[in-house]
């Protein structure tokens, strides 16, 4: 990103400014002269490189050896089908739906197993939650899924859910934005593309355990296990978003860790939060209790002045603000790599913007 603008776009996001510094370095030459984009996925120096990311990424979330670390080629979407695939025994499974991620989800699995929808929060227009005491829970499903924070709709789940089932979570938009407990989950998959580096890359932690049912009736390149046997190189791997992720792991450990950005992700959301709710322009309608840290949607009360907002944020070096097409408004993603400063340079202009109204 560069030093004059400040990009808020959900994904892919911006970057750490050091991150790029290196992958323009690496471009050029990452080993004996060759560019990073036509080394090897199995040269020496790229499995060395792929040994230490995941050895940092380990240190970061406190991972135990109960789990395995996975980097898949493409998006976490592949995840929708991969899961149950992988999991169900003969189903049903549990799928919490709050919001169009979730649902999504819900929805490839439809395709293969029975699905019990334990609850739907369509019905608030996904800006809010039923009680879980209310949620019609299967004590006898294969595994419950759920995703952490829908990017779209800006609801944030933000404890661990606990169930009696294998638990599942869709974390793009969370992983590494705070410490997690990862034992308290059996299968967490992220995109890399929003707090984790580029477009190409999803991580999955799996538990072992997990990975002992019977899968053989599926290709091998549908299998956890088999992309575990490999080390994540059943087929050739995405060498530049790993090598990408593999830089952003160091950058998050160099700022102090998971605590630290915790520390630095709840300061730029509730900076921002904070003057939505006290603005006579904009509103946020997401209950409280559910809002996102790093996706903070809000409309303007006449909405005719979308796109001059828009226009004007950009001029001010603001980009990527547009809502959702499914949601409309605006939206501001301020994941990991955006600093406390762009938040309030957007502020300063929401500010602006709204008293020359």
């Amino acid at each position: 990103m560069s030093e004059n603008i400040y990009n808020f776009s959900a994904g892919p996001a911006t970057l750490p400014n050091s991150v790029i510094d290196h992958l323009k370095l690496a471009i050029n030459d990452f080993d004996q002269g060759m560019s990073i984009l036509e080394v090897s996925h199995r040269s020496k120096a790229f499995k060395d490189f792929a040994s230490e990311s995941e050895s940092t990424f380990r240190r970061l979330l406190n991972i135990s050896n109960e789990y395995e670390v996975l980097f898949l080629q493409g998006g976490a979407t592949h995840q929708f089908t991969m899961i149950p695939q992988n999991l169900s025994r003969n189903g049903p499974v549990d799928y919490l739906i709050t919001g169009g991620w979730s649902k999504k989800a819900a929805s490839y699995a439809q395709q293969q197993i029975e699905v019990n929808i334990v609850s739907d929060s369509s019905e608030n227009n996904y800006i809010d939650l039923d009680d879980q005491d209310t949620w019609n829970i299967n004590s006898d499903s294969d595994y419950f899924y759920y995703c952490a924070n829908e990017t779209v709709h800006g609801v944030e789940i933000h404890n661990s859910i606990k169930v009696e089932t294998p638990l599942v979570c869709d974390m793009s938009s969370t992983l590494c934005t705070r410490p997690i407990e990862v034992n308290d989950f059996d299968l967490i998959f992220a995109g890399a593309q929003k707090n984790l580096g580029i477009a190409g890359l999803t991580i999955v932690i799996i538990k072992k355990e997990l990975m002992k049912q019977k899968t053989e009736h599926l290709n091998p390149i549908m299998r956890y296990e088999d992309h575990a046997k490999d080390k994540s190189m059943l087929n050739t791997s995405p060498v530049f978003s790993w090598y990408a992720a593999g830089l952003v792991f160091d950058w998050i450990e160099e700022q102090g860790g998971l605590e630290v950005m915790a520390q630095i992700n709840q300061k730029k959301s509730q900076l921002l939060y904070e003057y939505i709710d006290n603005s006579d322009l904009y509103k946020n309608p997401v209950s409280k209790k559910y809002r996102s840290w790093v996706n903070i949607p809000f409309i303007l009360k006449d909405n005719t002045l979308d796109p001059i907002f828009l226009s004007q944020a950009e001029k001010f070096g603001l980009y990527n603000l547009k809502g959702h097409r499914t949601v409309g408004g605006m939206r501001a993603s301020v994941y990991n790599a955006m600093p406390v400063e762009g938040v309030e340079m957007l502020i300063t202009f929401m500010k602006d913007f709204e008293n020359k109204q």
